[in-house]
């Protein structure tokens, strides 16, 4: 299945039903006067936030969401049903916007729900217009309009921690070893095509979700390559982890492959750039010694490196990792705690 992550969509919600003129006439009830019931309301087109979606792709396959229409209403009191509704699931983390680009909702929690268009009143029968001194209204209303227009949907994942780097600097192995989740890994760049996502559990019973953020190049921020479509899911994480290949196949120093990724993230903006970030250099199970304290040299003698909590790993065969989940779990801490504050 594609990762849809943005999606425009045609909506349209029901129109109200007529209500209805109607008189009794019974031979048994000489003055039976109006009778006449109300038109059921328009059908509303709603998206509800779900755990069990993680892509726009039903949208993306529907393009057009149009509600029913009420049923108008009958005599004898007979109210109209209702339209029926249109309920689509959506990942959590999706914003929905007009055509005019402005924000309408973010749907950030479980079971959060929204009108994406909201279905036309129901017109009022004659019997609703009986008073004492109009006893046989000849009139009702008619029903009303559905709301209708273009909505354009956008996820933005919603994870803790964010893995970020160039392509094959082993994100998904160390998300497959932290996490539940089961991301696709290989030895070749581009292995992962979007954003996966996993649950990562602590000894204390909390736990925390990672995001591993397909790999960037040079000029992401500016649209090359995915561009936004990865770096914009970046923003909704609380702090980065910028994983460093320690034993780069292709020949290139730690230092131009770390000054590559943080180029596009800050060139991406504060919302990204200001983040808390772990520099995370992976794959040491390839360096001896003396080659391990010649990176912590080269990082150190960058004034922008040398101030970022340092960590060597190996998601190959886990060492270092723990003290990395730690580091990373008292910043999402903090973070939270933050967010908490500012209410």
């Amino acid at each position: 299945m594609r990762f849809i992550d943005e999606v425009s969509v045609e909506v349209r919600a029901g129109k109200g039903g007529a209500g209805c003129v109607s008189f009794r006439r019974e031979k048994y009830i000489p003055k039976g006067g109006p009778d006449g019931g109300n038109g059921g309301r328009g059908g509303h087109v709603m998206l509800v936030a779900s755990t069990r979606k993680n892509t726009l792709q039903e949208l993306y396959l529907k393009k057009h969401l149009f509600a029913k229409n009420g049923q108008p209403g009958m005599g004898k009191d007979k109210h109209g049903k209702n339209g029926m509704d249109i309920i689509v699931e959506v990942p959590i983390g999706t914003m929905v916007r007009n055509e005019e680009g402005d924000l309408l909702v973010d749907l950030k929690s479980a079971g959060e729900e929204y009108v994406l268009a909201r279905g036309g009143q129901g017109g009022l029968g004659n019997a609703t217009f009986k008073t004492s001194t109009n006893r046989a209204p000849r009139y009702a209303q008619p029903g009303e309009e559905g709301e209708e227009g273009r909505r354009v949907m956008e996820l933005r994942v919603m994870a803790d921690v964010g893995l970020v780097g160039l392509p094959n600097a082993g994100k998904s192995t160390l998300l497959a070893r932290i996490s539940n989740a089961h991301p696709k890994i290989a030895d070749y760049p581009f292995t992962t095509l979007k954003p996966m996502l996993g649950e990562v559990f602590t000894e204390d019973a909390d736990a925390f979700v990672v995001a591993d953020i397909p790999g960037l190049i040079e000029g992401a921020h500016e649209g090359k390559g995915l561009g936004f479509r990865f770096l914009r899911h970046v923003e909704r994480t609380k702090v980065l982890l910028h994983l460093v290949d320690a034993a780069s196949v292709s020949g290139v120093d730690i230092g131009p492959q770390l000054a590559e990724v943080e180029e596009e993230l800050k060139g991406y903006g504060d919302s990204v750039w200001a983040k808390p970030r772990l520099l995370v250099i992976n794959k040491v199970d390839a360096l001896d010694e003396e080659m391990r304290q010649a990176v912590v040299a080269e990082l150190q003698a960058h004034d922008v490196w040398k101030h970022l909590p340092l960590f060597m790993i190996s998601a190959v065969t886990g060492e270092g990792v723990q003290r990395l989940l730690y580091a990373t779990y008292g910043e999402v801490k903090k973070m939270r705690e933050a967010e908490e504050q500012a209410g």
